[in-house]
């Protein structure tokens, strides 16, 4: 069997949208499932457009996702350079090639010639294509129009009749009509390649076999297949996956949210749950399972499960999917996860401390099933390492607003003070007994307590929170909540009261 090379080949204008990277999945499967090579290549062409930070956030999105290339930059090749702005020379001499043979020939029409060209066919209700009229062009006429300043394109010259087929391992047989693709342009004026003829190039001088990538490219097939036989190569195998639509069935764009890798990563996804997520969108496993590890997804994959129908990105499924892994991983995976955000919002220093990192990981294991984003993780683990937090609105005027609720904090301050053995199982006791001698559920003690020490009406079990916050930061924070309640919620609750009079 032959051995199976595939691609992914961006165009470094913007950042990896999840699209691309879909793809790049795609065919990063492909190539771990079959034992076969999967190549990195930067399309590069579009000065105008491409930039060198492009290319680093793509490399960087990529590498993030764990989708490391055999061939490409950084490592490296034997069919490089892998950016085609490095590859001219190549594009040049094929295109001397197919005008040597009469498959391609320059054409001399200015851009104000083909808009009139266009605007004719139009009127006339005809495809506004190129109708050839520098086709047959004598030495002469080249020698003339040369010397009138004229830098000439280089065009394919495209079968007026007949028809190219696409066979396509998803889609099935596409049959496009010749008459409709005109004599598309290969080698621009300047000497830079348009896309369809440098990635044809390209994919032929690194023995690329299968060409996966996005539904939109179908398009582009037939001229690609044009080229192919006219430079006398061998077809690869083509597979075009299904568009990724917003849950609206519309294109997915920035009004629907997080569209780049790197976004997702900014806020707390999870590459591993990215990934296992972008998986299903087109492609169905074997079983209904949806949360899979990459090895099985790796050894499930197949072109024949990917779909034809567009995939709906889910950003609710994604998060729900994430939360699971924030729970379900290694903890030490979690807090390696979720330090660098800590750190962003300065909850810790730039070089972590032991104590640091042991308090981390041991509120990580407490509140993990409570956030479903690494960001929401920050959120909910906060309180731990700092006490400027703001009580809850509604955890105020429940706990804190009654009349009784600086007695029963100095009650809890009191009973934090007295307890010997400051773990859960010894506050919890003390707290139900002391409960009970005052006439009071525990919750009533609960309750109160839980808002002084995290500003918050729910979280982990209170105890358990006690214990890792320990006796000293338990009556710091106790001490502040009774000040508010004392000295700062009455004149709220005053001007509050007169604000609705």
């Amino acid at each position: 069997m032959e051995k199976i090379r595939v691609r992914f080949a961006p165009s470094p204008t913007g950042k990896l949208h999840v699209g691309g990277a879909r793809t790049a999945l795609f065919n990063w499967l492909w190539a771990r499932h079959t034992g076969g090579t999967f190549v990195l290549r930067i399309e590069d062409t579009d000065t105008e457009r491409s930039t060198q930070a492009s290319v680093d956030q793509i490399i960087s999105s990529l590498s993030w996702l764990g989708l490391d290339w055999d061939e490409g930059p950084k490592i490296g090749g034997e069919y490089g350079p892998y950016f085609q702005s490095q590859r001219l020379h190549h594009y040049e001499e094929k295109a001397q090639e197919l005008i040597d043979k009469g498959a391609a020939y320059l054409c001399y029409c200015t851009p104000e010639e083909l808009e009139a060209e266009r605007e004719r066919a139009r009127r006339q209700g005809r495809a506004p294509g190129y109708t050839g009229r520098c086709r047959n062009l004598t030495e002469k006429d080249r020698v003339q129009l040369a010397a009138a300043g004229r830098e000439p394109v280089v065009r394919l010259r495209v079968p007026a009749e007949g028809e190219t087929v696409v066979d396509d391992l998803i889609r099935g047989r596409v049959v496009f009509k010749n008459n409709i693709l005109d004599d598309f342009v290969i080698l621009k004026s300047n000497g830079m390649p348009t896309y369809n003829y440098a990635c044809v190039i390209d994919d032929h001088a690194m023995n690329i076999t299968h060409i996966m990538r996005a539904e939109e490219h179908l398009s582009n097939t037939p001229r690609q297949i044009l080229l192919y036989e006219a430079l006398g190569y061998e077809l690869p195998r083509f597979a075009h996956v299904p568009m990724i639509l917003a849950p609206d069935r519309s294109k997915l764009s920035k009004r629907h949210g997080a569209t780049s890798v790197e976004e997702f990563r900014h806020r707390g996804y999870l590459s591993k749950a990215l990934v296992n997520f972008l998986s299903l969108l087109g492609w169905s496993p074997e079983g209904t399972d949806e949360i899979m590890p990459l090895d099985r997804i790796v050894a499930e994959f197949s072109l024949d499960r990917i779909a034809k129908t567009a995939a709906v990105f889910d950003v609710k499924k994604l998060t729900w999917m994430n939360g699971n892994y924030i729970r379900e991983l290694p903890l030490a995976e979690i807090v390696t996860e979720v330090l660098p955000f800590m750190q962003k919002h300065g909850f810790i220093g730039a070089e972590a401390t032991p104590a640091e990192l042991e308090l981390l990981t041991k509120s990580v294991k407490l509140t993990r099933d409570r956030a479903k984003t690494l960001e929401e993780l920050v959120d909910v683990v906060s309180y731990f390492f700092s006490a400027e937090f703001q009580f809850e609105e509604k955890g105020v005027q429940k706990h804190f607003a009654s009349a009784g609720a600086a007695v029963i904090l100095e009650t809890v301050k009191n009973l934090v003070s007295s307890v010997t053995s400051f773990d859960q199982q010894a506050l919890e006791e003390l707290y139900r007994a002391r409960a009970k001698e005052l006439g009071l559920k525990p919750a009533q003690l609960i309750h109160p307590t839980r808002l002084a020490l995290s500003g918050r009406t729910i979280g982990p079990g209170l105890f358990e929170l006690m214990e890792l916050l320990g006796r000293d930061q338990c009556l710091v924070r106790l001490e502040r909540a009774l000040k508010f309640v004392q000295d700062e919620l009455p004149a709220q609750l005053a001007a509050a009261e007169k604000g609705t009079e």
